[in-house]
Formats: C-alpha cells, structure tokens, sequence
C-alpha cells in the first residue's frame, strides 16, 4: 500500500477537516490545498501550500475553477512505480500528488 507523501483538500463542508488533515500532517504528509480549505488549514496552525503555487493561476469564477490545471491533474494521474511518468512530471516541474480530500457544492 502507498504510503501518501502529498495530498490535495478541497471541501466545501469543513467540519472535521483539521482534526483530518492534522493526522495526515503528523504522517508527514504535505498538504496542498484550495483557497477556503488553506485558510482553515493555516488558521488552524498547520503549513499548507496554496493550489495557486502549484499552477501560477489564481481562483477563477468566484472560486469555482481553482484544480482545472495540468500541474495538478497530472500530479494525481502520475504513476510514481513508473519512472516515466516522473520524468514527465520533472520535465514540466510538476510533482506527484497521492492523495485527494474533496466534497462537493452543495
């Protein structure tokens, strides 16, 4: 089983979400996050990466189009047991993403 080393949060619905992403951080794992998620996060007191650092894009359409970019659909589609797909993702100065935490608009 994979061990995550980078995950994505995105959630409308936030109850639970830094007790969750607490756990992930005490596994080491970085989080990486949308605009609302990252605000909760950091007031929280943990260190996140905002989406927009992955993709040099801000929040479109009042924050309905933030994660449409490469940099992150080919961080979630990469295969980290293939040396190919993380040499792809080195060419473009992507990096794998293991793990995504979503829940949707109401």
């Amino acid at each position: 089983m994979l061990t995550p080393r980078r995950a994505l949060l995105g959630v409308d619905d936030k109850r639970g979400l830094l007790e969750f992403a607490t756990g992930l951080s005490q596994h080491g794992v970085e989080l990486v996050a949308t605009g609302g998620t990252a605000r909760v996060l950091l007031e929280g007191g943990l260190q996140v990466t905002p989406i927009s650092e992955l993709t040099n894009v801000g929040e479109l359409l009042e924050g309905r189009v933030k994660t449409l970019h490469p940099a992150v659909h080919a961080g979630i589609l990469a295969r980290r047991d293939r040396p190919e797909d993380m040499e792809t993702l080195a060419r473009h100065g992507y990096s794998p993403i293991d793990m995504v935490v979503v829940n949707l608009y109401p």
